[in-house]
């Protein structure tokens, strides 16, 4: 390659991988906004996700295109392969984030209409900080190259499991106290399906990170949930 191909060639790689970290910012503001929808009842908010999503979709299609295109024009090798192919990895987690966000921004539209079940949403709203801190540490590593910081994410994968199960049996004893919960509480468990969904993506991203900076695929399972002593006992039942 002569200087002025080589240059052309790196400007495409890093337009890739600065096009990956737009979308990823994206994707992590619909994930805020749409835990926030469900914590302020706000609907403009719930509809401004559920139509922003589109730009979710186009980023993901542009990014595949391009990176299809380089592939097959600059025939990358080595790391300018592995970059490549990271980048239509992660666009995909990031477009399947985008989906999850708007799923729970649906859902919110819908609860804002019932009564408000603050000592749930408030449940919502910390699985949804957690969540949103794991994508933005994700995010940050890739934009950075930082391997550690990517690793520490994968090894936390399990807090985001913890709060999903210590949800789910909250929600399953809402409902036993109190059927009329019943509507409102599926909802609320959709929800938190999807935020732990969304923690899988970020665990997701960071094996592209590992794999595109070292080469080699992360060794292990990933860390799982293992319930203690006290998992499956009830807890105090809502008042009537």
């Amino acid at each position: 390659m002569n200087t002025h191909t080589v240059k052309a060639y790196g400007d495409e790689l890093n337009q890739l991988t600065a096009e990956v970290a737009r979308m990823g910012g994206l994707a992590e503001a619909q994930v805020a906004d749409a835990v926030e929808s469900v914590g302020r009842r706000d609907v403009a908010l719930a509809r401004a996700v559920v139509e922003r999503d589109v730009r979710l979709d186009a980023m993901h299609r542009e990014i595949e295109k391009k990176a299809i295109r380089l592939i097959a024009l600059r025939q990358p090798v080595a790391t300018d392969l592995r970059k490549t192919l990271s980048a239509m990895k992660l666009a995909v987690d990031l477009e399947r984030t985008g989906d999850l966000a708007k799923n729970i921004a649906k859902r919110a539209l819908i609860l804002a209409e019932s009564d408000p079940m603050q000592p749930l949403t408030r449940s919502i709203e910390r699985m949804g900080w957690l969540v949103s801190t794991r994508l933005r540490d994700v995010l940050d590593a890739y934009t950075a190259s930082e391997l550690d910081r990517a690793v520490a994410v994968w090894t936390s994968d399990d807090e985001v499991d913890e709060h999903y199960n210590a949800m789910f049996r909250e929600l399953l004893t809402y409902m036993m106290g109190d059927p009329r919960t019943i509507t409102a509480c599926t909802h609320l468990l959709f929800m938190a399906k999807n935020l732990e969904r969304i923690g899988d993506h970020a665990t997701n991203i960071a094996e592209t990170i590992h794999y595109e900076i070292t080469g080699d695929e992360m060794i292990g399972e990933r860390p799982r949930w293992a319930p203690g002593p006290d998992a499956d006992k009830p807890l105090s039942a809502p008042a009537a």
